[in-house]
């Protein structure tokens, strides 16, 4: 099948302005690379940080976009491990390095020379989008494209933070609940935890969302909860819920900061982190944790939640995740199942 020469692709000349609907050229593929026909993209919040310049190294212009799901159309020459017709995911990270301090100790997460999807190298708001054959995720038949898409960031960056969260927490606490939180609530209760769920206050909907989904007990971020937590983890991008959070775990406990961007943290006093509390930070994610979460996910099984927009419709997505708007995950469908 003849490919196209050129493609749709929602375009961010600069930070700060809306998107912007495009025609461009079709992208080729390197050796090591996969052209993919993107069926689904997730629509995140790291990809609002990315818009509103606080994460501040971005390739411009620039196709956002890192959550997303599709087909191989079309192998580099030295690709070996996907065909045309693979079904394929793509997450944040694009590639590695390979050879520095991190990668050599298997923390590639933290790699000095990483390239990221949708920031640093063009992603997936866009008809077709290329991708490092190394670091795309094979995915089986089954869930649709849009409910897989979130799957690739919300998902695996989420997993990431709820492995740092550790195996012995009993009693979860999950601040910010949104693409993530939804995710790993199923999770969590697969695997027997309590989860509380924290949103902002006076957000009836979002607490009875996460009671539907089985959370034990659901409040705003300005409440105790009813019993003392093992963990926590911080998806909400707020620097103020770190002190709250400490407040509400017990001794020994975590709280992880899942986001990769937050806003300033306010003084708090030694008291809150005292007695061997934990707190720290979640960054990217590895190859290994992406193969885990996905073949963890079908035994919960994990069903997202996704509220579909077309891609032209990118700028109105960005609005209502901004604006907590989403139960759920916003997903772009540019087409497949």
């Amino acid at each position: 099948m003849p490919m196209p020469e050129t493609m749709r692709a929602m375009l961010l000349e600069r930070p700060k302005q809306a998107l912007r609907l495009v025609e461009v050229p079709l992208p080729r593929p390197e050796p090591n690379q996969i052209l993919i026909r993107v069926h689904a993209c997730g629509v995140c919040r790291t990809d609002l940080h990315i818009l509103d310049g606080e994460l501040t190294e971005p390739k411009l212009p620039l196709i956002p976009g890192h959550e997303i799901v599709g087909r191989v159309v079309q192998t580099g020459e030295k690709v070996e491990n996907f065909r045309v017709g693979d079904r394929v995911g793509v997450p944040w990270v694009a590639s590695t390095c390979g050879y520095c301090r991190y990668c050599k100790a298997g923390q590639e997460n933290l790699c000095d020379n990483a390239r990221f999807t949708g920031y640093t190298v063009n992603g997936g708001f866009a008809e077709y989008t290329v991708a490092d054959a190394g670091f795309g995720f094979h995915l089986a038949e089954g869930p649709g494209d849009a409910e897989s898409a979130p799957l690739m960031c919300a998902g695996l960056i989420g997993y990431r933070s709820y492995r740092m969260a550790g195996k012995d927490a009993r009693t979860l606490g999950l601040y910010g609940f949104g693409a993530a939180a939804h995710i790993l609530t199923q999770l969590a209760i697969y695997e027997k935890r309590k989860v509380f769920a924290f949103t902002r206050p006076g957000d009836a909907k979002g607490q009875e969302f996460a009671r539907r989904l089985g959370a034990v007990w659901a409040g705003g971020s300005d409440i105790e909860p009813p019993e003392a937590l093992d963990a926590a983890i911080i998806f909400a991008p707020v620097g103020a819920l770190i002190p709250l959070a400490l407040r509400a775990i017990s001794k020994g406990g975590a709280v992880v900061c899942g986001g990769i961007y937050m806003n300033d943290i306010p003084s708090f006093p030694y008291s809150l982190l005292w007695e061997e509390r934990v707190l720290r930070s979640v960054a990217n994610l590895t190859r290994r944790d992406g193969e885990e979460f996905l073949s963890i996910a079908p035994k919960v099984p994990v069903k997202t939640q996704v509220q579909v927009y077309l891609l032209e419709q990118a700028n109105e997505a960005l609005h209502d995740v901004r604006n907590g708007k989403i139960e759920g995950a916003a997903v772009l469908s540019m087409g497949g199942s």
